[in-house]
């Protein structure tokens, strides 16, 4: 799908954001934090050098293996703390199992292991980048609470990210990328923007507040929507549903099953995952952005 690459140049345009001091080309290591669009199945209790399993919501590489692997220009090294299901705290909202790493869990791990600078993970404040990509599961799982109001609650989930940036920023943390909350469905639209709206907020505020600091917010929303409003176009045969024989993952990335058309061609892998070539146009435009 390389026409995908062939938009890129649009789709940074849409990607409305203040530039970083540290950019992608001078970026060593990234710490990234997040959920299923995120996580690649690597644990950090494993050592600093552990394999990276891949498991990936896309049906192949998503936005992070994207940026380490095609459009790596710094030889930058990722550390992917992300989990499958998170949400920022899951004493504020329940995962899908226990199992899962919250937000929370997954700063206390970087606490544990990679804020003392081990051998392999040597980083410093100036040439890393923490990238956050995380509310999907806060919004969807918290939707029809009567107990408050989604604007009130965005605020607390506010209150708590922030508390999480504190603690990076004391460890060292000083340039931030956060990733907007894609339109997942019609249903959530609503409190998607005003989740966004805090997060950008709350961004911006915690860079007014902590000296050194410097804050990307990325929005995601301009991106899924070009893609998804002008799908032919861009080459994909369904941007309205998915197949379900594709909805778990398939054993090739061209795989095809019939009466479906091939799995490359579709922009959701099931109700709720897009699949790797929407994540391929995100890290190309993110790469851009950050490099300006």
């Amino acid at each position: 799908m390389r026409f995908l690459l062939n938009i890129s140049w649009l789709l940074c345009l849409l990607g409305l954001t203040k530039a970083l001091k540290l950019t992608w080309g001078n970026t060593k290591f990234l710490m990234v934090f997040g959920d299923s669009y995120t996580t690649t199945g690597f644990n950090i209790s494993l050592g600093v050098n552990s394999t990276d399993p891949g498991f990936v919501s896309s049906n192949g590489p998503n936005w992070v293996q994207d940026l380490r692997d095609t459009y790596n220009v710094a030889g930058t090294k990722v550390f992917n703390l992300a989990s499958g299901g998170a949400t920022i705290d899951s004493a504020l909202v329940t995962p899908f199992e226990p199992t899962v790493l919250s937000v929370v869990d997954q700063v206390a791990q970087f606490k544990t292991f990679l804020a003392s600078k081990p051998p392999g993970a040597q980083w410093n404040s100036s040439n890393t980048l923490f990238a956050i990509w995380i509310g999907i599961n806060d919004c969807g799982n918290s939707f029809g609470w009567t107990n408050t109001t989604q604007p009130a609650f965005n605020k607390v989930l506010m209150n708590r990210l922030t508390t999480q940036l504190d603690e990076l920023y004391t460890l060292g943390a000083r340039s931030f990328l956060f990733l907007t909350v894609p339109p997942v469905t019609a249903l959530l639209a609503a409190d998607i923007a005003n989740y966004n709206e805090q997060l950008a907020a709350t961004a911006k505020e915690f860079q007014a507040e902590h000296k050194g600091v410097e804050t990307t917010v990325f929005d995601t929303q301009p991106v899924f929507n070009t893609l998804l409003d002008d799908a032919r176009t861009f080459g994909f045969s369904n941007s309205t549903g998915f197949c379900d024989a594709y909805q778990n993952g398939t054993p090739a990335s061209s795989t095809q099953i019939a009466p479906c058309a091939p799995v490359s061609t579709y922009f959701w892998l099931n109700s709720l995952h897009p699949l790797f070539t929407i994540h391929n146009a995100l890290a190309h435009a993110i790469t851009t952005v950050i490099s300006s």
